[in-house]
């Protein structure tokens, strides 16, 4: 059976394989920090050869940097194929979405989102900030607010703070328990709604 499997991990198309080891990566960092990680781990639950993880991310911090990347950077999947329908609808689908990724990979989202408090890390902190723009896009797609061009930048700096307070949400929810996962879509979703229906109106007419 062993045999059979190493062939059939041979057989992996490249992306396929990325993928495989960044899955493995995320949650031994995730599970043990940083510090505890190596290569040799990283290519034995991948059940790879050290030089092949090597070859796709070059270091180990490389490919930290893109495990915390794909963590934060909000998927497409995320906001993908929504259905025509109103705002609520589609930004209560988003979260969930959204809320899965994080359940999936709660000790590593905890782990990236205390980088960013941490700061003092340029990479660090260039990844952060495409998230927060990415991010930005998904909602407002969700919300079809993607077409305003009045206030389009107070509307963006809004939804980027939204997205602090989401991160001290899923705190709440991971760390302290004192949020469910139900409330923190019904917090989420209202929260988006309310800025971008009745805050960012008052701060245009303002």
């Amino acid at each position: 059976m062993g045999v059979e499997r190493r062939v059939q991990r041979r057989r992996m198309q490249p992306d396929a394989r990325r993928a495989e080891i960044l899955g493995v990566a995320r949650g031994l960092f995730g599970a043990r920090g940083y510090a505890a990680v190596s290569l040799t781990d990283i290519a034995a639950g991948a059940g790879v050869a050290r030089a092949l993880v090597s070859h796709y991310f070059g270091s180990k911090r490389l490919l930290y940097l893109e495990v915390v990347r794909q963590m934060m950077v909000v998927p497409a999947a995320v906001s993908a194929s929504l259905p025509p329908t109103t705002a609520g609808e589609r930004v209560s689908i988003c979260v969930d979405r959204w809320l899965d990724v994080v359940e999936r990979n709660q000790d590593m989202w905890l782990s990236a989102i205390g980088l960013e408090a941490l700061g003092n890390d340029p990479e660090i902190d260039r990844i952060m900030l495409e998230a927060d723009e990415i991010a930005t896009d998904r909602i407002l797609e969700a919300a079809m607010m993607t077409g305003v061009t009045e206030g389009r930048e107070k509307l963006r700096a809004m939804i980027r703070a939204h997205g602090g307070m989401l991160k001290a949400a899923s705190r709440e929810w991971l760390v302290r328990g004192t949020l469910g996962r139900a409330d923190m879509h019904v917090m989420l979703t209202r929260t988006v709604l309310h800025l971008v229906h009745t805050v960012f109106p008052a701060l245009r007419d303002d």
